[in-house]
C-alpha cells in the first residue's frame, strides 16, 4: 500500500489541535525554509496562512537562533514573540517542526507532546510502502488517573478468569541497542535495516492473546538521549510494566542497565513493576561480548522476584514474541496478587465487623481430610488477622484461637464438636457423583440437631463441570429437620476454582451468621 503522507499529516495535526486549543498551528518545514506540510485552527483568522506563519513568524526566529539550536541532533528551543510562543523541535538535520502557541500557553506543558509529535513526523517522512503508522495523539496528565481507576476497579470474580488486560508498557535502554526494532518486529512483523534514533517518544498500541487471554498493550519506546530524560518522567507517569534492552555485542549498554533500573524506580511511583531485561541482537553470536548467565545473574541482583530475563534477535525475530508474552504473563499475575491482596482486606474487615458485633467468633470446617480444608487454611492464612495460638493440632482435630476473638475449628466428618459454633462449614466432595453418598445426609442432620438456634450451616458440593447440581442438592430433603430449630442453612457449589472462591464463600457464611442472629 502506498504511503499518503500528506493525508497522515492532516490526521496528525488535525488530532493535535483538537487537543490542545493553545496550539495555534503544526509545520514542518526543511533547512531552505520551505513547508513540507502544515495545519492550522480553523478559528484562526483566514489571513494567518501556512506559508505566512512560515515566512513571517519562524524563519526569522530559526534564522536568529541558528547558532545556538543544533539541527545535527535532536533538540529543541523556544522563543516568544509579541503575539505568539514558539516551539522548534528538529526532526533530523534538514527537517524541523514548528509549533505555534498563544501567548498564554506552557511551553513546559507542551513540549513533550512535541517530542512525540516531531517523532511521528519522522516516521511519515520516512515511511515506506506498507509501513504501518500510527498516529493517535496521548494525553499524558490522564495517564495518572487512568493507572489509579485500574487499581481501584479490581474485580475479585474475575481472579484467575481468562480475561481482557490492558496496560501501559515502556521500553528504555542505551541508544542504539534495537528498541524500535524489537517493537516493529513485534507489531509489524518487520525489521528495518536503516537505523534512525526515536526522538523522544513514539507510542504504539497492539493487540496479542496469551493463555485464552486478550492483551492489549500500549508500547512507550523512549528516547535513550539525556538531552530527553527531562520528559521522561512524564512519559513514565502510569507505567505499568519495563523492558530495560541492552546491545549483546555492547559492554556499556549493559553496564548501563542498572541506571536505567534506577531511573524507572526514581520516576514511577507505583513501585515494583514487572520489569524484563532484553538482551537484543542474539544473531550476532561471533560479535557477542555478554553471557547469557551475566544477564540472569544482574536481573537476580536487582530484584530476586521482580525482574525476569530473556535474550532476542530483532534482526530474526528469535524470542521477540516469548519476550512480549514473558512482560504480560508477569502483569497478569502481578494484577492478580493486588485483586488476591485486595480481597484478603475485605475478608479480614468483613470479619473485624463480624467481631464487633459478636466480640468472640467461632467457625467450624468438616471435611473428610484435614489437609483439605479450604476455608479453614483460607482463614489461617490472613497475614492482617495478627496472631493466634495453635491450641489443638492432632489427626482428628485442629483447633486455632486469634487474639481478635477469632477461633477456627477444622473437624473430620466423624469427629465434630459444634457446641460454641456461630456457623459450620462442609464440604462433601460430589465430583463425577450421580447421587449423594448417604452419609452425606446423616452428617447433615447431625450438624442440625447439634448446632444452636440461630446459627448458620453451610453445605458446599465439590462438582465438576457434567455434575448435576440441582439434582443432588435436593437429594439431602431436610426440610422436617429444620422445622423445630431455627437454623440457617445455604448450599453452595465448589468448582476447579475453589481457592479463589472460597472467599467469597466466607464473607456470605459471615454476614448470614449476623443476619441469623438478629431474627426474632
Amino acid at each position: 500500500m502506498v504511503i499518503k503522507r500528506n493525508k497522515l499529516f492532516q490526521a496528525l495535526f488535525t488530532s493535535f489541535l483538537e487537543k490542545f486549543p493553545e496550539v495555534v498551528a503544526v509545520v514542518v518545514s526543511d533547512i531552505e525554509g520551505l513547508v513540507i506540510a502544515g495545519e492550522k485552527r480553523k478559528d484562526v483568522r483566514s489571513s494567518l496562512e501556512i506559508v505566512s506563519v512560515l515566512t513571517t513568524l519562524i524563519n526569522p526566529v530559526l534564522e536568529r537562533i541558528r547558532n545556538e539550536f543544533s539541527f545535527k541532533r535532536f533538540g529543541s528551543s523556544s522563543f516568544d514573540t509579541e503575539d505568539y510562543r514558539l516551539l522548534f523541535v528538529s526532526i533530523d538535520e534538514d527537517r524541523i517542526l514548528s509549533l505555534i502557541l498563544n501567548s498564554m500557553a506552557s511551553i513546559e506543558k507542551l513540549a513533550p507532546y512535541g517530542l512525540y509529535l516531531a517523532e511521528k513526523s519522522a516516521q511519515i517522512l520516512t515511511a515506506k510502502d506498507d509501513d504501518v503508522i500510527q498516529i493517535a495523539v496521548p494525553n499524558f496528565e490522564e495517564e495518572t488517573s487512568r493507572h489509579e481507576i485500574l487499581k481501584q476497579s479490581l474485580v475479585p470474580s474475575e481472579l484467575l478468569e481468562k480475561g481482557t488486560y490492558s496496560f501501559k508498557f515502556v521500553v528504555v535502554g542505551d541508544h542504539e541497542v534495537g528498541k524500535t526494532s524489537l517493537i516493529r518486529r513485534f507489531v509489524e512483523r518487520k525489521f528495518s535495516v536503516d537505523y534512525r534514533a526515536t526522538i523522544g517518544l513514539n507510542i504504539l498500541a497492539h493487540d496479542f492473546s496469551l493463555e485464552g487471554n486478550q492483551i492489549s498493550l500500549t508500547l512507550w519506546d523512549l528516547g535513550a538521549q539525556e538531552f530527553f530524560k527531562r520528559y521522561r518522567k512524564i512519559y513514565y507517569t502510569g507505567a505499568e510494566a519495563a523492558f530495560i534492552v541492552y546491545d549483546l555485542t555492547d559492554r556499556e549498554s549493559f553496564e548501563h542497565i542498572e541506571n536505567w533500573y534506577n531511573e524507572l524506580n526514581d520516576f514511577i511511583e507505583d513501585k515494583n513493576i514487572p520489569v524484563v531485561l532484553v538482551g537484543n541482537k542474539l544473531d550476532l553470536t561471533e560479535e557477542r561480548v555478554i553471557s547469557r548467565e551475566e544477564g540472569i545473574e544482574l536481573s537476580r541482583s536487582l530484584s530476586p522476584e521482580g525482574v525476569s530475563h530473556i535474550e532476542t534477535s530483532a534482526l530474526s525475530g528469535e524470542n521477540v514474541n516469548e519476550a512480549f508474552k514473558l512482560i504480560a504473563y508477569h502483569y497478569i499475575m502481578r494484577l492478580r496478587k493486588m485483586e488476591e491482596d485486595k480481597i484478603k482486606v475485605n475478608l479480614v474487615n468483613e470479619i473485624t465487623d463480624t467481631l464487633k458485633k459478636l466480640v468472640i467468633l467461632e467457625l467450624s470446617f468438616i471435611n473428610e481430610s484435614l489437609s483439605w480444608s479450604p476455608g479453614f487454611q483460607t482463614i489461617v492464612n490472613l497475614e492482617k488477622l495478627g496472631d493466634y495460638s495453635v491450641i489443638k493440632d492432632s489427626e482428628e482435630e485442629q483447633l486455632y484461637a486469634f487474639k481478635n476473638g477469632l477461633i477456627v475449628n477444622n473437624f473430620l466428618y466423624d469427629s465434630y464438636n459444634l457446641a460454641n459454633t456461630d456457623g459450620a462449614f462442609i464440604i462433601f466432595d460430589a465430583r463425577d457423583k450421580v447421587h449423594i453418598d448417604p452419609q452425606w445426609k446423616e452428617i447433615l442432620v447431625d450438624t442440625i440437631k447439634k448446632i444452636r438456634k440461630k446459627r448458620v450451616i453451610i453445605v458446599a458440593l465439590r462438582i465438576t463441570e457434567s455434575s448435576d447440581w440441582s439434582q443432588l442438592m435436593e437429594e439431602f430433603k431436610i426440610e422436617e429437620d429444620l422445622e423445630e430449630k431455627l437454623v440457617t442453612i445455604l448450599f453452595l457449589k465448589i468448582g476447579s476454582d475453589f481457592r479463589e472462591k472460597m472467599y467469597e464463600h466466607l464473607k456470605l457464611m459471615l454476614n448470614a451468621i449476623v443476619n441469623t442472629r438478629n431474627l426474632k
